[in-house]
C-alpha cells in the first residue's frame, strides 16, 4: 500500500511538473501582441504577398510584429458607404490596439483620382491646409495621437523623370509633403519622414514596371528608415 501511494504521489507531482513545464512553455511560445499599426495606400501594401512589404521589413528590422492594415487604392477621403468603411478610407483602418506607434502614408490617390493631380487646390486643403489647422490628415492625426501612439507619417517615392503616369503630379506631391512637414515639425508625437531623395533621376530600380509602385528594393530601402527614424525617437526599440 505504501508503494502504491508512493507511485501514485509521483505521478501526482510530475504531472504537476509536466503541467508546469507545458504552461511555461505555452507562455514562452506565445507572440507578441504588435505595438506598431500600419495603414496607409498601395506604398504600404505593395509586396504584402510575399512578406516583403514596408511593415515587413520593419518588423524585421525592429525585431518584432507589426500590423499592417494597409491597402492598395485606399485613399485619406474615401465617402463611399460601405467602402471606404471596409478600408479604402484610410482612417478606418485603424484598430483598437494599444499601440506606440502608428506609421502610415497617404493623400496619393486622393491626388491622382480625385483632381488629376490639375487645379487641386480644394483638394489640397481638403487634406491639409496650408498652414497645418484643417482638413483630413490633420484631423486623423490629432485623433490617433490622443491615443498615446506617436505618429510617423512618411512620403512618396517620386518618379524616376520616364515613362511614368504620376510625372506631372511631381508638383502637388512636393506641396502636399511640405504641408505635412511643416504640420508634423508643429505637432508633438508626429514625424514626418520624406522619399523625395530616394530615387535618382532616370533610375528604374525603385519601382516597378508600372513606374508608380515600390520595387522591393524601394520597400526595403524605406523600411528601413521607418525602423531608423523609430530608433532615433525611441530609445527603447
Amino acid at each position: 500500500m505504501a508503494i502504491k501511494n508512493a507511485f501514485a504521489l509521483l505521478a501526482v507531482l510530475m504531472g504537476f511538473s509536466f503541467g508546469g513545464a507545458a504552461v511555461a512553455s505555452a507562455q514562452e511560445d506565445t507572440p507578441a501582441q504588435p505595438r506598431i499599426l500600419a495603414i496607409g495606400d498601395s506604398l504600404m501594401s505593395w509586396h504584402s504577398l510575399t512578406g516583403r512589404a514596408i511593415p515587413d521589413v520593419l518588423a524585421e528590422e525592429l525585431d518584432e510584429p507589426t500590423e499592417n492594415r494597409s491597402l492598395g487604392g485606399a485613399r485619406m477621403i474615401f465617402k463611399v458607404p460601405f467602402v471606404g468603411n471596409a478600408g479604402m478610407q484610410i482612417s478606418h483602418q485603424v484598430i483598437e490596439g494599444d499601440w506606440d506607434w502608428i506609421v502610415m502614408n497617404g493623400g496619393g490617390n486622393d491626388l491622382l483620382f480625385g483632381c488629376g493631380c490639375e487645379r487641386c487646390d480644394k483638394k489640397m486643403d481638403n487634406l491639409i491646409s496650408e498652414d497645418g489647422d484643417s482638413g483630413e490628415i490633420p484631423r486623423v492625426v490629432n485623433e490617433l495621437r490622443d491615443t498615446g501612439a506617436k505618429i510617423l507619417y512618411f512620403g512618396y517615392l517620386r518618379s524616376p523623370g520616364v515613362d511614368s503616369m504620376i510625372e506631372s503630379c511631381r508638383d502637388e506631391g512636393d506641396e502636399l509633403e511640405s504641408r505635412i512637414a511643416n504640420f508634423a515639425q508643429s505637432t508633438k508625437g508626429m514625424y514626418f519622414l520624406s522619399n523625395a531623395d530616394l530615387v535618382p533621376e532616370g533610375d528604374l530600380s525603385y519601382h516597378t514596371l508600372d513606374r508608380i509602385h515600390p520595387s522591393l528594393k524601394a520597400s526595403e530601402v524605406i523600411g528601413k528608415r521607418v525602423a531608423d527614424m523609430i530608433r532615433k525617437y525611441d530609445r527603447t526599440r
